[in-house]
């Protein structure tokens, strides 16, 4: 949810530039089940713009209205939504909401977590009431003790407080090596699921940003000069239709600790990588091994480019969630009594 995050920010520093207010809402607890979870977050601006959503669409509108007398205040509150009368989703969220200032030096921060790729936590203080008001907030906290507030008027720390605590990682990286149509079509989804992208292409047929909309960089290069930034966070997907490259590229990554590595592929082709690359390395872990998944992709029945790129990032997003794959109706949850 990082991207999600970054995407209030720098909307919020916008609104403020335009002499626009903003508040933000989170959800800091739920009872029962909903449509998002605890830690989603929303943005309101005091012309009524909203970015960001913390349920399928029918909190909002409420949220929006509850949020005025925080405009008007500047004091947080915090409110409840009971959504098994009114969403059918057996559940009730606790919203915080509360003013929220973007300063030079908090975006400056920001900014350099981001480009570093590192975590960071937010700290969430609120009462377990409904419209309730009072000097609550969020706390932003780096590893090296730098903490920021949204407000002067929040004490988050107060005694008695209630906190709700979130990790955020670095946005999922995925490393596509290849550069063909199928290869734009991956480029897209994963951009569109707020992923950072980086794509390498072969050496003889080099691409630009241009051929890869969403990308952050594009570069052309051979297996032995190619200078791998792969870090926990990322997922790497071979996609160069090249028997030799794939494994060229396989014994390249060998020495990271991937948790995917998709290939475009037969079975048989992915049999025959494997053989080759314990032929190379006899001491490959298995490991290694297990993090390749080729033919790369949930079974979905996916025909052209774009079921394709779905079928991929569906896979990944089971491997990094360690989930199985099911139909959602087939998940039955119990509903909260009052």
């Amino acid at each position: 949810m990082t991207h999600e995050f970054k995407n209030i920010v720098y909307q919020a520093k916008l609104n403020q530039q335009n002499g626009l207010k903003n508040v933000l809402a989170t959800v800091v607890h739920l009872e029962g089940s909903s449509y998002r979870k605890p830690g989603v977050r929303m943005l309101i601006s005091e012309n009524g713009t909203m970015v960001g959503a913390v349920s399928g669409g029918c909190v909002e509108n409420d949220i929006n209205t509850r949020a005025q007398s925080v405009f008007e205040t500047n004091t947080s509150k915090v409110m409840t939504y009971d959504g098994r009368y009114r969403l059918g989703c057996e559940g009730i969220l606790y919203i915080l909401i509360e003013p929220f200032y973007i300063s030079d030096v908090f975006l400056k921060a920001f900014q350099h977590i981001l480009e570093s790729r590192q975590e960071f936590q937010i700290q969430s203080y609120y009462q377990k009431k409904d419209d309730v008001i009072g000097a609550f907030g969020s706390c932003f906290l780096v590893d090296n003790n730098q903490s920021f507030t949204f407000s002067e008027a929040i004490h988050p720390k107060n005694n008695g407080l209630v906190v709700f605590s979130q990790t955020l990682k670095p946005s999922l990286k995925l490393l596509i090596i290849g550069g063909e149509h199928d290869a734009v079509k991956l480029c897209a989804m994963a951009n569109l699921l707020g992923w950072e992208v980086d794509i390498i292409t072969s050496i003889k047929d080099p691409k630009s940003l241009s051929d890869f909309p969403g990308a952050k960089s594009v570069t052309a290069l051979t297996p032995e000069i190619a200078d791998l930034h792969i870090d926990s966070e990322t997922v790497v997907v071979l996609m160069t239709h090249n028997y030799v490259q794939d494994l060229k590229y396989l014994l390249k990554l060998e020495p990271f600790q991937l948790k995917y590595i998709g290939i475009i592929g037969s079975s048989k082709r992915r049999n025959q990588l494997e053989s080759e690359l314990l032929n190379y390395n006899p001491d490959i872990k298995e490991d290694f091994l297990n993090s390749i998944y080729s033919p790369a992709g949930l079974h979905i029945g996916a025909i052209t480019p774009e079921e394709i790129a779905l079928a991929i990032v569906s896979e990944i997003l089971m491997v990094i969630r360690q989930t199985k794959p099911m139909s959602l109706r087939s998940i039955t949850v119990k509903s909260v009594k009052k």
